[in-house]
């Protein structure tokens, strides 16, 4: 069974840097994983080199990772159900890249951060940082803007993780058998409920239809594991019509908790992933996703 021994959640105190540590500390606490929480800071010596000495800048370092520090532990006053294996880390540099080298030298399995979810006309814009990280991350990233519906609950002290249903996307690509083994790992942690989800685009109507939504269906049953009905329900959907209305319509009627979505490689995925599915779901959906590469 996959296991998730080190999460990565980069902070910068913002609501959406906040919402994301508290997805990240209940999924350390769930699975018993070290937490390791990163704040970047802007480096400032070369703005203020002729005003400033190194014994100045040291201490103004010194302080910024204290406060960092103590906002950390007042984040983690939030979350009463249980103690998680933390370390602050405070670091120079620009954000995306310190977040990429961090992840690959500490070799995090997860990486939980929150994206800038916009309304009106920019609701397709994402934080610049978020959006290179789920281009160039080895690991799967769980982006997490504010939810329409939350299955973390900081009040509950006895159980903050309220996930129990999960949409795993699947088009029978190369890309879905990893997606799958999320999904699957966290319906076996949480006891959830995990739909699976086939979208047959521009397909039209009639028999034709009919014959292709019955043929995706048994290919979804094939996928499942054989042992999967012990710990888990399991439900093969196929839907048809413009892949992301589909899923986030299906994740909003169900009242879906997390969408998992596989991708291609980096490469692959600075052309494919953003402006496609993939990238809408993470901006208009009801609830955080989850994205996971082969």
């Amino acid at each position: 069974m996959l296991k998730l021994e080190r999460i990565l959640c980069p902070v910068d105190f913002s609501e959406f840097s906040a919402k994301a540590y508290d997805y990240a500390h209940s999924l350390a606490r769930h699975y018993g994983a070290k937490l390791f929480v990163l704040h970047v800071t802007e480096p400032i010596i070369s703005i203020y080199r002729g005003y400033m000495s190194a014994a100045m800048v040291d201490e103004i370092y010194t302080r910024q990772t204290a406060d960092t520090q103590e906002k950390v532990r007042k984040l983690s006053e939030r979350h009463q159900g249980g103690q998680v294996e933390s370390d602050v880390v405070v670091q120079l540099g620009i954000v995306s890249d310190s977040i990429l080298t961090l992840a690959e030298t500490q070799e995090i399995d997860l990486i939980v951060m929150g994206t800038h979810g916009r309304r009106g006309i920019d609701r397709l814009a994402m934080g610049s940082n978020t959006e290179r990280v789920l281009r160039k991350a080895l690991c799967p990233v769980l982006a997490v803007r504010e939810p329409v519906r939350d299955f973390v609950s900081s009040a509950s002290a006895v159980e903050p993780v309220q996930l129990r249903k999960i949409v795993c996307c699947t088009d029978f690509s190369d890309n879905s058998p990893r997606a799958l083994e999320y999904a699957f790992s966290l319906a076996a942690q949480y006891e959830a409920e995990v739909t699976l989800l086939h979208v047959l685009e521009d397909s039209g109507a009639g028999p034709r239809l009919e014959e292709q939504k019955e043929q995706a269906f048994k290919r979804l049953e094939e996928v499942i594991p054989s042992e999967a009905q012990n710990w888990a329900t399991v439900i093969p959907l196929v839907r048809a019509g413009k892949p992301y209305e589909e899923i986030m319509e299906h994740a909003a009627q169900t009242q879906a908790d997390l969408i998992v979505m596989g991708v291609r490689g980096r490469n692959a995925l600075d052309v494919a992933l953003f402006g496609s599915t993939t990238h809408r779901v993470i901006q208009l959906g009801p609830c955080p996703v989850l994205v996971v590469r082969t």
